[in-house]
């Protein structure tokens, strides 16, 4: 499939983020998820308790029980994103295991284990977000550069 004569998947899919150490610097990478088919497969989403009225089956979403186990779910959620995201990084994690959701919640620890402070956690946490997401800045940057037409090839 082509759109305007461009294949999609010729394109580059990763952002990059580069932290100083000294002389040396650290690199990670990040990619958007195509889908969370994974996701939903290794961690479906809870049911809510329910009762059942007179109107049938009403599901209780302010049972606490639940609550406990959808805040759970959704730090689960983001540590999936954060993982499996990261993967072109080549991270060699000390805690967490990409195909256990019981370990995805770590990535935070492992990062400030390995030395990174809240400030480059919040950096690379920003980047999976960035890969992740199509914000205002982008679209006007190739807004921009669609307007600007083709590149001009050297005058023959």
């Amino acid at each position: 499939m082509k759109i305007g004569g461009i294949d999609p998947r010729t394109l580059p899919t990763e952002e990059v983020l580069v932290l100083p150490r000294g002389d040396n610097r650290i690199v990670f990478r990040a990619r958007g998820l195509e889908s969370m088919d994974e996701f939903n497969k290794l961690s479906p989403e809870p049911k809510a308790p329910g009762k059942l009225t007179r109107d049938g089956w009403v599901p209780d979403t302010a049972d606490e029980g639940y609550q406990s186990v959808m805040a759970e779910f959704s730090k689960r959620r983001t540590g999936y994103y954060m993982v499996h995201s990261l993967e072109p990084s080549e991270i060699e994690w000390d805690t967490v295991q990409a195909d256990n959701p019981s370990t995805w919640c770590n990535w935070e620890d492992d990062l400030r284990g390995a030395g990174l402070s809240r400030i480059e956690i919040n950096r690379v946490s920003a980047l999976v977000l960035e890969a992740n997401c199509l914000d205002e800045a982008k679209l006007r940057k190739a807004r921009e550069v669609f307007l600007q037409g083709p590149p001009q090839g050297p005058a023959v």
